[in-house]
């Protein structure tokens, strides 16, 4: 009995096609015969949404009106207002430094310091020296005598790292 196969129906193969082709067309709704209709309801149903909630926030008290944002944009500077406004710091004064080189010494050494002693650098002769401005580093140079005063010709200008970074400070 266990290898009897249970007496099932099977329809024949042409019937299945129709069947389910009869009951596709009749579960889709009329108005979703095409994507675009669909599309076009679900669009004027979306706006009927917006305006329903427009109406209910227009009513109450309570709700804000939409903040209007300002332009941030940077406002364009023809080239002569933009020297105009450079030169409103032409008599700013900045703190210049250059530095020869470095050291470290106890405070005992220091205290003993007279007119004819020599403080080792951590700097050769003839090395770049550093300038900061503001105890900024800015740029690099070497050491010239020009009618027997020093002077320094900068060499190389110093970058910042990043965007926003104004480069190393002074320790």
């Amino acid at each position: 009995m266990a290898d009897e196969a249970p007496n099932v129906e099977q329809p024949s193969p042409a019937e299945p096609e129709s069947e389910a082709a009869e009951q596709s067309e009749s579960e889709v709704p009329a108005h979703e015969g095409s994507a675009e209709q669909a599309a076009t309801e679900a669009l004027e149903k979306a706006e009927e949404a917006a305006q329903s909630i427009a109406a209910e926030t227009a009513a109450d008290p309570h709700v804000a009106e939409a903040v209007q944002l300002p332009d941030f944009a940077p406002p364009e500077q023809d080239p002569e207002q933009a020297a105009a406004t450079l030169g409103l710091l032409h008599d700013v004064e900045l703190n210049v430094k250059i530095e020869l080189g470095r050291t470290r010494m106890y405070v005992e050494d220091v205290l003993r310091l007279n007119e004819n002693s020599v403080i080792e650098l951590d700097k050769a002769a003839g090395d770049p020296v550093d300038i900061f401005v503001n105890d900024r580093h800015v740029a690099r140079g070497e050491v010239l005598v020009l009618n027997e005063n020093f002077c320094v010709r900068i060499s190389e200008i110093i970058q910042p790292a990043k965007p926003g970074d104004k480069g190393p400070r002074l320790n």
